[in-house]
């Protein structure tokens, strides 16, 4: 028997609202696969599971908010029996009651409240009802698709894409900020912070990136960021002590480097799902996994994946942004690299004065696990890096 838990999604989180299943007893499941979504205090997540098996029993209805830890469901491991499975439920203690099934024509998440609807109304389920008074949707307005018109969380999420102007709750912004400044106060709290700064001039990558974005297409063109992604992620390689975790009084270096990405919301606030694995990717597949997890963030669509692995964070200003950024780790990491706009200041070589392109490449890490020393070996590092565009 498989017990399949509420992740925790970050570390502020302490608990979730479950909004959806994807799955019913009976289904199949592979590693990997979104089965659930579950509301932070910063989005909804699709949540995947990692063990093949077949879901046994749904033990969390959509609507409901649990602990991080809670049992959501169980699966029957693969060759495992149903009957093995209550066999097992009955030597221990007594488990909740299961999620009933739903009607063959209906998915989960159409379960309807108890008791009738009433008459000359379309039923509802309430993770819609839910999620459509947080987007302020009328519901009266969705076309459902459920059985008997009933309308499901994925017509109101239908309903939201072909109505833009909908407005984020303030309630949503007020937990996001809240959530914030809970991670934000503890990092600054705990973590003994050191901070480093490096002048990084960009002639050379701006030039490269200007000559490569030539040969392609408008939607094929690969951002600075992306390129600066890599840099971070291959000079991270040799700085283990900066990628990784805190936890429990231990230093947990990380063999994979999975870059959270700082991302503003539309809606206000911040988040910074991770790229995995960006230092054995090219970059044009950086530049596309970017733009998309972009996309689903401020959409509200990311997975537990990307909320729960970032082993370092990365934060770029762009055109629009300060000189410089002075970051706050996020914990349990211990690391965080930030760039600044790119503009033309003087810049002396080899006893010529002349003007370029430079940014301030930044590091905050944690004294608990790294120093001065080597903290500006690696800025010296990622700065040699970006001369030589051409090798990332």
């Amino acid at each position: 028997m498989i017990e399949f838990t509420l992740p925790s999604l970050g570390s502020d989180m302490d608990q979730g609202k479950l909004l959806a299943w994807h799955v019913k007893p009976g289904d199949p499941v592979r590693s990997g696969q979104v089965i659930a979504v579950v509301d932070t205090s910063k989005a909804a997540v699709d949540v995947e599971v990692w063990k093949d098996g077949t879901v046994f029993e749904l033990l969390v209805r959509p609507g409901e908010t649990v602990p991080v830890g809670a049992v959501l469901a169980t699966f029957l491991e693969p060759g495992e029996t149903a009957e093995h499975a209550r066999h097992a439920q009955h030597i221990r203690a007594t488990p909740r009651a299961p999620v009933p099934a739903p009607e063959p024509a209906a998915p989960l998440t159409n379960a309807l409240s108890s008791g009738a609807t009433p008459a000359g109304r379309r039923p509802v389920s309430p993770a819609a009802r839910k999620h459509a008074a947080e987007l302020q949707i009328d519901i009266d307005t969705v076309a459902g698709s459920g059985a008997g018109g009933a309308v499901t969380l994925q017509d109101v999420e239908r309903a939201r894409q072909t109505a833009p102007c909908a407005l984020a709750p303030t309630e949503r912004l007020s937990e996001t900020r809240k959530s914030i400044a809970a991670a934000m106060s503890r990092s600054k709290r705990e973590i003994p912070h050191y901070y480093l700064s490096e002048a990084v001039p960009m002639r050379n990558a701006e030039q490269w990136l200007t000559e490569l974005n030539a040969q392609r297409s408008v939607t094929e063109r690969i951002l600075m960021a992306a390129l600066q992604l890599k840099a971070v992620a291959l000079t991270l390689e040799r700085f283990p002590e900066l990628n990784g975790f805190f936890r429990d009084g231990l230093h947990q270096p990380s063999s994979q480097v999975h870059v959270g990405v700082a991302i503003a919301l539309r809606q206000g606030g911040l988040i910074a799902p991770a790229l995995h694995d960006v230092a054995s990717k090219p970059l044009e597949q950086i530049m596309r996994e970017l733009l998309d997890l972009v996309r689903r963030a401020r959409a509200g669509s990311l997975r537990s994946s990307e909320m729960a692995e970032p082993t370092v964070t990365v934060t770029n200003l762009g055109d629009q942004g300060a000189d410089a950024v002075f970051g706050i780790i996020y914990p349990p990491q211990v690391a965080l690299i930030g760039f600044g706009r790119i503009e033309q200041r003087p810049w002396a070589s080899e006893g010529v004065l002349s003007a370029m392109p430079l940014s301030i490449a930044s590091l905050a890490a944690d004294h608990r696990v790294s120093d001065g020393h080597r903290g500006a070996q690696f800025l010296t590092e990622l700065r040699e890096r970006l001369q030589r565009p051409a090798e990332l």
